[in-house]
């Protein structure tokens, strides 16, 4: 992103943004609600055009590229696309669609090893058990790591986590924490981008952090030059104490 603002009537969404992800990279985008961060992720799943700059994603510049062609090399998971599986489509179903890059499946042929392939995705979230069952009959944590698996199916180029933590309890962030952590060590994972409110989502092997305000950045770097608690009171607006566990981030108002 160079130069990228996306307006709506006389209302800026995100102003001047600048920022690239590498291959390697795993990026968190931290900050309030309003602060943009679902806007740059609709930017960077082709959902959404700037109103100003550009946007290359893949190679691949935003209103010179076909986004249908596109968007198979993204990997997406986000409550918007949670919203619009159908209740009554198998888990399986839902992960093995991606492939044609629809949901609710139809009349599609899949070939066996796009079923085991599926099969292998929900192993590794540890949904597998739940092949069977209709997505609507799931937990909003079995629901989040059956997307994810989803987001995986066509080997994307480039992850994008929207919120994928949101609405768990504590024993269901924890387990997705720690996959989402595996996954980001994996040397051959995708680029990967995770979008959250809160530091203690945060899992262990990402890299760089990209922290918003009001739609503009307040820092961005590498996630232990960035997160600091100056930079973190400065995208929440008040006085926080940030504290450290190994790998892991907490926060909490000062005093």
């Amino acid at each position: 992103m160079d130069g990228v603002g996306v307006r709506r009537g006389k209302t800026a969404l995100v102003a001047d943004v600048n920022w690239s992800v590498e291959l390697d990279e795993r990026w968190v985008v931290l900050g309030p609600n309003g602060a943009g961060k679902t806007t740059l992720m609709k930017l960077a799943s082709t959902e959404m055009h700037p109103s100003d700059g550009v946007v290359e994603v893949l190679g691949e510049r935003l209103g010179k590229t076909n986004v249908f062609e596109l968007r198979p090399r993204i990997g997406l998971s986000s409550a918007a696309l949670t919203n619009r599986i159908p209740a009554d489509e198998a888990v399986r179903d839902v992960v093995v669609s991606a492939g044609y890059a629809v949901l609710g499946r139809w009349s599609e042929e899949y070939e066996e090893m796009d079923t085991e392939r599926a099969e292998e995705l929900l192993d590794l979230l540890g949904v597998a058990h739940l092949a069977e069952r209709p997505f609507g009959t799931l937990s909003e944590g079995e629901r989040k790591r059956t997307t994810i698996a989803r987001a995986l199916m066509t080997d994307p180029e480039l992850l994008l986590l929207d919120e994928p933590a949101a609405g768990l309890d504590l024993g269901g962030r924890e387990d997705l924490v720690a996959r989402l952590s595996a996954l980001a060590l994996d040397p051959d994972a995708p680029a990967s981008v995770l979008v959250t409110h809160h530091v203690e989502e945060i899992p262990p092997g990402f890299t760089h952090a990209l922290l918003l305000r009001g739609g503009t950045v307040v820092a961005q770097g590498l996630l232990d030059d960035v997160l600091t608690e100056g930079n973190l009171s400065a995208t929440f607006g008040q006085d926080l104490e940030l504290q450290r566990s190994g790998d892991r981030f907490f926060a909490r108002r000062r005093g």
